[in-house]
C-alpha cells in the first residue's frame, strides 16, 4: 500500500478491484520527459476514468537527492493538474523494484485478471523532437484491451530519466 500525495487515500490493488483494467505509471516532477507529456496524461485519465479503468502514478525518486519529487511537491502538482487519479510516493523503492521499473515516464497496462499486456511508451513524442504528444501508442492498448481484442505484442519501451535509486 502506498500514501497518494493529493489526498488522504491510502491506494492499494484492492481499490481498483472493480475496475476493467489498471494502469500503473512510474512519474516524477522534474523529468522533462514527464513535464513533456503531462498534459497528456490528464487528458488520458479523463478519457479512460469513466470507462472503468483504474489508474495510479506513483514516484520512486530518492527524495534525498531530488527534493522536488517528494510527497509534498507531488501532491501540491497533481492537484495543479487535477488528476483525479492517485499520484502515490514510494519511499521505500519497492514498488519500483517490483515492477523491474527504470525510466519516468514508464506505462504498465493490467487486464482485469491483472496480467500485464502492455508495458512501453506513451507515444513516439520526446521533449526535443517534433511529434505531437498524443498518446497513440498506450492508447490504442488501452482501446484493444478495453474493446476485448489483443493487445499488439509490438511494444516500444519508455524513454526518460532513470529512477533516482537511493544508495
Amino acid at each position: 500500500s502506498l500514501q497518494d500525495t493529493a489526498s488522504p487515500r491510502t491506494v492499494t490493488l484492492a481499490v481498483f478491484a472493480a475496475k476493467r483494467a489498471l494502469l500503473v505509471m512510474f512519474l516524477c516532477n522534474h523529468c522533462p520527459y514527464v513535464v513533456h507529456v503531462r498534459r497528456e496524461i490528464t487528458q488520458l485519465a479523463r478519457d479512460y476514468l469513466p470507462k472503468r479503468v483504474g489508474i495510479v502514478a506513483i514516484s520512486s525518486n530518492s527524495v534525498r537527492t531530488h527534493p522536488q519529487d517528494g510527497p509534498g511537491p507531488m501532491g501540491q502538482l497533481a492537484r495543479e493538474l487535477g488528476w483525479e487519479f492517485p499520484y502515490a510516493f514510494d519511499a521505500t523503492q519497492d514498488v519500483a523494484r517490483a515492477f523491474n521499473a527504470v525510466c519516468t515516464p514508464e506505462f504498465y497496462l493490467f487486464d482485469d485478471g491483472r496480467r500485464l499486456v502492455y508495458r512501453g511508451q506513451l507515444d513516439g513524442s520526446r521533449p526535443k523532437n517534433d511529434t505531437p504528444v498524443t498518446g497513440r501508442d498506450l492508447r490504442a492498448a488501452l482501446d484493444a484491451l478495453l474493446a476485448g481484442k489483443p493487445v499488439d505484442e509490438s511494444q516500444t519501451p519508455s524513454v526518460g530519466c532513470n529512477i533516482k535509486w537511493a544508495s
